[in-house]
């Protein structure tokens, strides 16, 4: 009895550092959407490099959610990373069709690929600054 409710607790603290982990890459987002509104108010910046600047913002986002979700893991801390980036994408995706806006110039499969490298780079990254 006593070890469910420990595992359940566990369960719940994992659970947790994994929805604050996608919530920390959705702040970033936020915050780089605004940098780069910012930039093409003041710059006049191009259709291409605005699709750049959304691109790379995916992968900054995800990076940083596959770095946070590696940390919380002692082991296969790509894994966790890739995790964090398909989920940061899924989301990314129903958003997308929910207002019907698209996600700008990046296609599905390009914007799926950068999401889940960002992740997983972030995962091993982790890793090497654990020294593990």
């Amino acid at each position: 009895m006593e070890m469910t409710k420990e595992r359940q607790k566990e369960s719940a603290g994992g659970m947790m550092a994994w929805l604050l982990s996608l919530l920390a890459g959705y702040v970033l987002t936020g915050i780089l959407l605004c940098a780069l509104a910012f930039l093409l108010y003041r710059f006049s910046l191009s259709a291409e490099i605005v699709g750049a600047g959304i691109d790379l913002i995916y992968l900054l986002a995800t990076f940083l959610a596959g770095f946070l979700a590696g940390r919380k893991g002692k082991n296969r801390r790509f894994l966790r990373g890739l995790v964090m980036g398909c989920a940061y994408f899924l989301l990314l995706a129903i958003l997308s069709m929910a207002t019907g806006l698209g996600n700008g110039t990046t296609g599905f499969w390009t914007a799926l690929l950068l999401c889940a490298a960002g992740g997983m780079a972030g995962g091993m990254a982790s890793g090497l600054i654990a020294g593990k």
